[in-house]
């Protein structure tokens, strides 16, 4: 009998927890989160910080994604795709830097039930600091994942060089 009690706790649980984000929702924490906004239900228009973004959704494939536009993708050079492109994996977190019709943009896409309050609440804030670090630290919060590939890339390069002028003194 304790076991059916504990399973019928542990169950409810689970079920309390379910997330049922809608456009509804979303709307109003982008509204309490956000300087000015304009656009409809499911296509908004925001900034935050000074920084525009948008933030669209597809209620009946449930996905939303929030972007914020960082600069046209013709004045990015190598090294700051490839920059980027680490960054994805150890600094930008749940956000991610992706080219979309010629702008490069800091992005956030989750399924849009499943979304909590305070993930809504993250995203906006990871959304502006990626765009905002972009070219620096690239990154969206102040957490790194794993070791910091950017500094060991910027270090390497520079120790070949110093190599390869000590060797051309002797």
């Amino acid at each position: 009998m304790k076991h059916w009690i504990f399973l019928a706790f542990l169950f409810l649980g689970l079920f309390s927890q379910a997330q049922n984000m809608n456009n509804d929702t979303l709307g109003e924490i982008i509204t309490r989160k956000s300087d000015t906004l304009k656009g409809i239900s499911g296509n908004w228009q925001f900034v935050y910080k000074e920084t525009p973004m948008l933030c669209i959704t597809d209620a009946e494939n449930n996905r939303m994604r929030i972007i914020a536009p960082i600069t046209e993708s013709s004045n990015l050079d190598k090294d700051l795709l490839l920059d980027s492109m680490t960054a994805n994996f150890h600094s930008a977190l749940d956000v991610k830097y992706a080219i979309s019709n010629g702008i490069l943009w800091s992005a956030y896409v989750h399924p849009l039930k499943e979304l909590t309050t305070e993930q809504v609440e993250s995203a906006i804030s990871q959304v502006y600091l990626a765009a905002k670090t972009f070219g620096t630290t690239f990154s969206s919060t102040e957490l790194l994942f794993g070791a910091s590939a950017l500094e060991e890339q910027k270090e390497e390069p520079k120790k070949e060089i110093i190599k390869k002028e000590n060797t051309r003194k002797f």
